[in-house]
């Protein structure tokens, strides 16, 4: 039942590179912390960077450097705002290397996902920069009533002033640029955390974009936990952006009083796939989307649905991809797969599994865990009782479940507490449709997985699965406030 390509770890890899120490970014400033705690690399197990652990007084400082410089943000022209972040983004691909090597030593990431990620990213800032120059209000006519004919009344944005913006570990600088790109766009100042897990690939990055030349106290940077507390309720802060788990992004929501957020939390990845559809296509994508950066996805593929027609052929051929996936050292160009995050997390998959078993589930693929690494993992026989459907995995596993009518699904995944995207693989465009009609979610994705994702769409989810949108036009808009004039 293991994968046949799974390579057990190489840990005399020659991929040591001395230690970094990571600053503060406050105004124009380079600060050292008094504390520091160490970062290492989920393979290998050496120390990677030695991040921050801000004081109260480093957070303040930060925040009233952010403050002071929304004023100067605010003023800068559109068309500024976009030719910095142009820069930015030719400062993001001159460090993509550099940066790439640090995420995968901290994180585990394969080495070539990871270079995807920041080249990407300085895509996503492109994005950015052209959303700079277009925010717009509108006319709001004004004749529809006699009280207000004969004036004219317009709907303007300007930014909304201080951001605070939290990241996490999985994709540490690409979800930075969708945190950093809009508030920037939109003429505010940011003050960001990132997760104490990723710290030097996210400050790699984030000096390359701060050295595009943006006013002093635009870009500030903080760390720790006690740090995100404190941004997040400071009165200098006027919005909130926060990517991460449900549990804490309901923390953060009841925390900040009236402060708008965005809170980006997560999925279950529900996908379909049903009789008429191309079942080569489905079981290749569903297989590689499953474990593609070790299941650490919001909207990875965890619940495949099936048609009965199709159940055995489909779960044969998952496993047969699955088998040409190369699990092993990260910094190896050859590697699909690396590590999780670290081994507490990979326990906490490996027992959601164990546990699964226990109840009955059958794994058609599985393996031992070996430090942080997980293979792949399919399971079939599962039921809703079982926490590896119920709840959100994090990890490199997928249940597959056979369906004789479709709709009843629809219901039982609109009434679950998550919603933030599902996939469907048909050649019905009514069945697409109901789908589109049926399921609560952010989105729908027709012939494609639950994980998929390009930076201009609006991304987001309902219920516990969050509110508010990323994407370039949506995030960069949220990112405003509205104000309404009308002249008599």
């Amino acid at each position: 039942m293991s994968n046949a390509r799974h390579e057990d770890p190489l840990r005399n890899s020659d991929s040591r590179e001395a230690p970094q120490f990571i600053p503060l970014i406050i105004g124009h400033e380079r600060r050292e912390s008094q504390q520091q705690h160490e970062v290492r690399d989920p393979y290998r197990g050496d120390v990677v960077a030695y991040a921050p652990i801000c004081s109260d007084a480093d957070c303040d400082a930060a925040l009233e450097a952010a403050f002071r410089a929304k004023t100067a943000m605010a003023a800068m022209p559109g068309h500024e705002r976009a030719a910095l972040l142009r820069q930015a983004a030719l400062n993001v691909e001159a460090i993509a290397e550099p940066a790439a090597r640090a995420m995968t030593r901290e994180s585990g990431k394969a080495l070539k996902d990871s270079l995807v990620e920041v080249k990407r990213s300085a895509d996503t800032l492109r994005l950015f920069a052209e959303e700079a120059v277009r925010i717009q209000g509108e006319h709001i006519p004004m004749d529809a009533t006699a009280i207000s004919a004969g004036k004219l009344g317009m709907l303007l944005r300007f930014p909304v002033g201080v951001v605070a913006a939290i990241t996490p570990f999985n994709a540490p600088v690409n979800l930075t640029a969708h945190k950093l790109g809009p508030a920037l766009a939109a003429g505010n100042s940011i003050v960001l955390k990132p997760s104490p897990k990723a710290p030097l690939s996210f400050h790699l990055f984030v000096e390359a974009v701060a050295a595009a030349g943006f006013p002093a106290g635009a870009i500030n940077t903080v760390y720790g936990d006690n740090a995100a507390a404190q941004i997040v309720k400071d009165p200098r802060v006027d919005f909130v952006s926060f990517t991460g788990s449900v549990a804490v992004g309901k923390l953060i929501r009841n925390s900040v009083g009236m402060k708008r957020v965005t809170l980006e939390l997560g999925g279950i990845g529900p996908t379909f796939v049903h009789r008429d559809a191309d079942m080569e296509v489905a079981a290749r994508t569903c297989a590689r989307n499953a474990v593609a950066v070790t299941g650490q996805s919001c909207v990875s593929v965890q619940n495949v649905f099936v048609h009965q027609d199709l159940y055995e052929v489909f779960s044969e051929a998952v496993c047969r991809e699955l088998d040409t996936i190369r699990f092993g050292d990260p910094m190896n160009m050859n590697t699909d797969v690396g590590t999780l995050i670290d081994e507490a997390a990979a326990v906490r998959v490996q027992t959601m599994i164990d546990d699964a078993i226990g109840q009955g589930a059958r794994p058609l693929r599985t393996g031992p865990r070996n430090g942080s690494q997980l293979p792949g993992t399919v399971l079939a026989n599962v039921n809703d009782t079982m926490d590896v459907i119920a709840r959100e995995i994090f990890g490199p596993v997928m249940s597959i479940r056979p369906y004789r009518e479709i709709e009843p699904h629809f219901r039982a995944i609109s009434e679950s507490p998550y919603g933030l995207q599902c996939g469907i693989f048909t050649n019905s465009l009514d069945l697409a449709l109901s789908a589109v009609r049926n399921i609560r979610t952010g989105g729908v994705i027709v012939n494609g997985t639950s994980r998929w994702r390009s930076d201009q769409m609006p991304y987001g989810g309902v219920k516990d699965s969050g509110m508010g949108r990323e994407g370039s036009r949506y995030s960069t808009q949220d990112m405003t406030e509205e104000r309404f004039v009308v002249f008599n």
